[in-house]
């Protein structure tokens, strides 16, 4: 059997690592898990990335990209800015389990501790905020909102939503759903200005 390309290889590697984290979470996920999963050694893990930081510097924009490739999708309707602003916002509120938002609070708490990961949290985070501003940039433009300060306000914005996730998902607490959505909505309209 021919040797696997280390492209390939390197692909599958970030993959595997993916899962393990899905699974277990970044602080309980160790190479040895990622190796065996694949029926490896973890030499061969080491060999194509020096460190377990690393490698999940490069795994978690991965086990991110779902979510991104759904923003994407809502982003590029053909469809008010005020609508697609309000399916951002749902895309991006806890719901049911929210495997993402697990998986984004264990990258917030690794990120204290691995500066490589620091990056790819910062990037991934400014998408999610750039969306925000950039739908209410273009409802300003299509008199949709009268908002002030996009930028600031779409801080904000992500900022709540971000605060209602930790109580939801780490707490299993916070307001009810009706609540949250009540919360959220008086927000934007004071955020937006919407008339």
């Amino acid at each position: 059997m021919a040797r696997k390309g280390v492209l390939l290889r390197r692909e599958e590697i970030i993959d595997a690592m993916v899962e393990q984290i899905s699974a277990r979470g970044i602080a309980a996920t160790r190479v040895a898990d990622v190796a065996s999963a694949m029926g490896v050694s973890t030499g061969l893990i080491f060999y194509h990335f020096e460190t377990k930081e690393a490698l999940l510097a490069a795994a978690f924009p991965r086990a991110m990209q779902h979510d991104m490739d759904d923003l994407a999708k809502i982003v590029a309707r053909r469809s008010s800015a005020a609508a697609r602003l309000n399916a951002v916002i749902k895309l991006y509120s806890p719901a049911g389990g929210a495997p993402g938002w697990r998986l984004w609070i264990d990258g917030w708490a690794a990120a204290l501790r691995d500066p490589g990961l620091v990056q790819a949290m910062r990037d991934i985070d400014n998408i999610w905020r750039t969306a925000v501003r950039d739908l209410i940039v273009e409802g300003n433009e299509a008199s949709e909102f009268s908002c002030r300060n996009p930028e600031v306000s779409a801080a904000r914005i992500t900022a709540l939503l971000d605060g209602l996730a930790v109580q939801k998902v780490v707490r299993g607490a916070g307001p009810t759903p009706t609540e949250r959505k009540r919360w959220i909505d008086e927000v934007l309209e004071f955020e937006l200005q919407a008339g």
